[in-house]
């Protein structure tokens, strides 16, 4: 499994430069929005956490097609599938290198691109937490989307297609816990902790399924 972590982390990494072009991608949908509405400072600090997450989002879905291209082409996912390790774990480690390479990265850039966006320390803080917490359950309902998309022609507008309507509660969910921090008098701990467990949910039943769709994919 550290094998094949690390092999996916470089693939991940080198492959179309992944992780470089998530990150740009980020950039550039947080840092046009400014212009789009103006320089309302109060207005931009408002909608910041919203903008940042979307940005988050978008750019994790963009490389969700490459998840189990690269074995798809080699001829290796046979292998995969065949192995004596429960796929399930492979799909799980997979899934771990993908958002080190390329959800990390956005995690790690959000506090910057929230300047853009004249976001305070704590909507900055509270933005790249939730991010941390609920941009894997993304790679996670990704992976089944990938699984399923695998083995068609242009599968990568399939994957975003049948992915980004699931995302839509971790994404609200990852906003209402960052205003709840900002603006109160919400709690923050409820909308966060239901961001959690979105993930753990998404942690068991993402690869399972993803899992099942690679079986009946290569039979």
């Amino acid at each position: 499994m550290t094998a094949l972590f690390l092999r996916d982390l470089k693939l991940s990494v080198r492959a179309g430069g992944g992780a470089l072009i998530g990150i740009l991608f980020f950039l550039t949908v947080v840092a046009v929005i400014p212009f789009g509405v103006g320089p309302d400072l109060k207005l931009l600090s408002r909608i910041g956490p919203a903008i940042v997450w979307i940005g988050a989002l978008l750019s994790a879905l963009l490389g969700l097609d490459r998840l189990f291209q690269a074995e798809r082409d080699d001829g290796s996912l046979d292998l995969l599938v065949m192995q004596e390790t429960p796929l399930v774990l492979t799909v799980l480690t997979k899934c771990a290198a993908h958002w080190t390479a390329t959800g990390l990265p956005l995690v790690i850039a959000s506090p910057l691109l929230g300047l853009f966006m004249n976001m305070n320390e704590m909507a900055i803080g509270a933005t790249a937490l939730t991010l941390l917490v609920g941009s894997p359950a993304i790679t996670f309902i990704g992976a089944v989307g990938a699984a399923v998309a695998v083995a068609l022609p242009r599968g990568g507008l399939l994957v975003s297609i049948l992915v980004l309507p699931l995302t839509i509660p971790v994404l609200i969910f990852g906003v209402s816990a960052t205003y709840a921090a900002v603006e109160g008098p919400q709690p923050f701990l409820p909308p966060f902790l239901i961001l959690m467990a979105l993930t753990l949910f998404f942690a068991v039943l993402g690869p399972a399924a993803a899992a099942l769709a690679l079986r009946n994919t290569t039979d």
